[in-house]
């Protein structure tokens, strides 16, 4: 008589829920360095005798390597395995956080900043191949399984404004990246044991396109940074805009001719996914302005600590994730462009009000806007989603998504070098978040214009279009 056969080795289709905590833990540590890091400008500028473009160069280092390596990121995770892939952004998210703690001036924690957006971005494609992965067999749970890894790095956004401001007063600005090492070595200790998603070896990465990518966002980036510190005439910022400029032509001309191109210019051709993108660059310009202008407001003007500055944005983190949670009904009632442009027009007149913000005003004045401009994020993020995940093919979904969340990560880049700039001004803080507001108020309305002109399919039955 044989013996039984031995039990199988359980994998991640029979644990799914483990590889859905896992990819949250993953995702969580992404969200949660957006908002920590904001809070602690004013503690870093003080510690670190910094001069607000070093302040910027923290912010934008790791924004700028997370958009950037967002493109090729997928490709590398279906080339060597989510699960490695996954495995490898948290381990080096992990030792980028330490160095992060110990750095002993500007210069290496922009280093280590860098190190940081590039192991986050291996972890976000990754994380959602492993829940598509683990949920392939179970649609309606895949679908409240990405719902939640969503809702944790909103989560994860409300506890950094909070845990961060507590953080930053009792212990120091180190302990908020320090603050990484228990959630990564969970999140590891996870992923050590779901199973890894088939290899795609014939996965073609686009090295020269990235590497154009990645000199043309920095040049960019470098050159608007740097302009009110070295001035325009410098032969600094003169280079790095002249990298700008020949890295983005070259891009695209790399990416018209490449077998396998990073980024298809195709689907720029298409109205509505050109309107999502330009709707979604001009959100997150607005929003990671504010976020960086409110954070030396609030403690250098207002007077707040840091953990009064981080109560002070919880309205910020429930307006979105209420307007989120809204959004689902209204595109399937109203369709996406109705969805957009509500979004729009609630983040414009939230600028608008915060537009005539005094000095001595006190917080009641701000928290209209402070609920109105989530709200409205809230609002118009999935709009875009929908709207580009509806205008495409499904065979370019991924593609088109990659393309959507690395437009958003630039945008960002982008609204705290031009929020620096604007604030290095003669008026200081209070004028330049003034000009913030109303720059912003400019170019949520200018997308909301032509999202009104272009876009013509935006019934219910459109936003449900898969």
């Amino acid at each position: 008589m044989n013996a039984a056969a031995p039990a199988a080795t359980p994998t991640a289709a029979r644990l799914p829920g483990l590889t859905l905590l896992a990819a949250c833990f993953g995702f969580m540590v992404v969200q949660l360095d957006v908002t920590i890091v904001n809070l602690a400008l004013p503690t870093l500028a003080a510690d670190l005798a910094s001069e607000l473009p070093d302040l910027q160069w923290v912010m934008d280092a790791y924004t700028l390597m997370f958009a950037a390596l967002l493109l090729s990121a997928g490709a590398l995770s279906d080339r060597i395995g989510a699960r490695r892939s996954f495995r490898l952004g948290l381990g080096g998210f992990l030792l980028a956080s330490i160095a992060c703690g110990l750095a002993a001036g500007a210069a290496p924690l922009i280093a280590a900043r860098s190190a940081q957006g590039l192991f986050a971005a291996l972890m976000v494609p990754s994380s959602l191949a492993l829940l598509n992965h683990a949920f392939a067999d179970d649609p309606p749970k895949r679908a409240r399984a990405l719902a939640v890894w969503t809702a944790s790095g909103a989560v994860a956004a409300t506890l950094g404004s909070v845990a961060g401001g507590a953080l930053l007063q009792s212990l120091g600005w180190r302990s908020i990246f320090l603050v990484n090492i228990p959630v990564c070595a969970i999140g590891l200790a996870l992923a050590w044991r779901i199973a890894e998603t088939p290899r795609r070896p014939e996965r073609h990465i686009d090295a020269a396109g990235q590497l154009l990518a990645i000199a043309a966002l920095a040049g960019l980036i470098a050159a608007i940074i740097e302009l009110p510190r070295l001035g325009i005439g410098h032969p600094l910022v003169l280079a790095a805009a002249a990298v700008a400029v020949t890295g983005a032509a070259a891009f695209l001309a790399v990416e018209a001719r490449a077998r396998q191109p990073m980024v298809p210019l195709a689907l720029f051709a298409l109205p509505n996914v050109s309107i999502a993108l330009l709707s979604a660059i001009a959100v997150a310009v607005a929003y990671y302005a504010l976020l960086f202008a409110m954070s030396l407001y609030l403690q250098q003007r207002a007077g707040y600590t840091a953990f009064q500055a981080g109560l002070a944005y919880l309205p910020l983190a429930a307006a979105f994730i209420a307007a989120n949670l809204l959004s689902g009904r209204l595109l399937a009632r109203r369709g996406f462009r109705v969805a957009l442009l509500l979004g729009l027009a609630l983040c414009a007149a939230g600028f608008a009000w915060l537009s005539r913000l005094a000095p001595g005003d006190h917080y009641a004045w701000i928290l209209p806007a402070f609920v109105a401009i989530p709200a409205g994020m809230g609002l118009a993020m999935p709009a875009t989603t929908t709207l580009v995940l509806a205008s495409v093919e499904r065979s370019l979904s991924g593609t088109a998504a990659a393309v959507l969340n690395a437009s958003r990560q630039s945008g960002a880049a982008l609204g705290v070098a031009v929020c620096g700039l604007l604030m290095a001004g003669e008026g200081g803080i209070g004028s330049g978040l003034r000009s913030v507001c109303l720059i912003a108020v400019a170019v949520l309305a200018g997308s909301a214009l032509l999202a009104w002109a272009r876009i013509r399919d935006g019934g219910p039955a459109a936003a449900a279009k898969p």
